[in-house]
């Protein structure tokens, strides 16, 4: 299941991805319908929805402070709000690196986004290690 942070409600991003994702593609909010999600309540829901990939253009609140944890996979994307339509095709290079083409390889990764490759932590390994494309 992939859990769009609820900033990129509205951008139809979640279409976007639907259409080359098969599994599961919905907003944070979903998860807790009704209810205000501070950011620092993220990884108590994800963990809740084992196998997840949380994907968030918030880079700057999420990179480094969320906890890697084997039950999810985080994607914080380096973009600037304008630049959120890049979500998908960035979501897609990611899922095809052998790195993390599974969700298995993905799940206990925080990782961070940019156009140029990505940086990441697990939660074996605090040390960020970075691939370039």
């Amino acid at each position: 299941m992939i859990v769009l942070d609820e900033q990129l409600l509205g951008r139809q991003i979640e279409i976007e991805v639907g259409k080359w994702y098969r599994g599961k593609v919905c907003f944070i909010t979903d998860l807790r319908p009704g209810t205000v999600i501070k950011d620092e309540a993220v990884s108590g829901l994800l963990r809740q929805t084992r196998g997840s990939t949380f994907v968030t253009i918030n880079e700057r609140d999420f990179w480094r402070r969320i906890p890697a944890d084997p039950r999810y996979c985080a994607v914080c994307m380096a973009l600037s709000d304008p630049q959120a339509w890049m979500v998908p095709e960035l979501l897609r290079k990611v899922f095809r690196d052998p790195q993390l083409r599974t969700n298995a390889l993905r799940s206990g990764k925080v990782l961070r986004v940019s156009r140029t490759g990505f940086s990441f932590y697990t939660h074996k390994d605090a040390r960020v290690q970075a691939v370039r494309w």
